[in-house]
């Protein structure tokens, strides 16, 4: 079995029981898909790959609500786009912090916000767990693999890679 086959696997399987878990928890399914996304993208694997894809989206999802509030300040529709210039400055800037240098994480949580129509209360919780489910789901396939690896090492043993 191959890396990737043993990671579609688990990740097939956790796909169905996150959509059952966010359901459940009255979550956003799509917006834990874009956690789990952005766990899968971030360049560092493993808890530390976690916290980067956990720390870029909640950036994300602050930098929205500054653009949803300051947009909201007067009703004049070319101070949005200057905010959104500016906002859009910071989110990149910010990856000078190297704990929030993953950019596209932090422009996944701030999309995901903008399609919650701002409503952060719900995509944070929805962000935090979908990227617990991304950490689980390669986590969980590469055990399998390396445990299969092991069985197939075994003298008399008739697993195949």
């Amino acid at each position: 079995m191959s890396v990737l086959f043993a990671i579609a696997l688990t990740t097939g399987i956790l796909s169905g029981i996150w959509g059952w878990v966010s359901i459940s928890l009255g979550l956003l399914t799509w917006a834990g898909f874009l956690g789990c996304t952005t766990y899968f993208a971030s360049p560092v694997d493993g808890v530390k790959g976690l916290g980067l894809s956990i720390l870029t989206n909640l950036s994300g999802v602050f930098w929205a609500v500054v653009i949803i509030e300051l947009s909201s300040v007067m009703n004049l529709e070319v101070l949005g786009y200057v905010v959104t210039a500016a906002v859009s400055f910071m989110m990149c800037i910010q990856a000078k912090k190297s704990w929030l240098s993953f950019i596209p994480g932090t422009f996944i949580g701030s999309c995901a916000t903008f399609a919650a129509d701002g409503n952060w209360k719900l995509v944070i919780p929805s962000l935090l767990v979908g990227a617990l489910f991304g950490y689980l789901m390669k986590a969980s396939g590469l055990w399998l693999h390396a445990l299969q690896r092991k069985k197939s090492e075994q003298p008399g043993s008739i697993v195949t890679s």
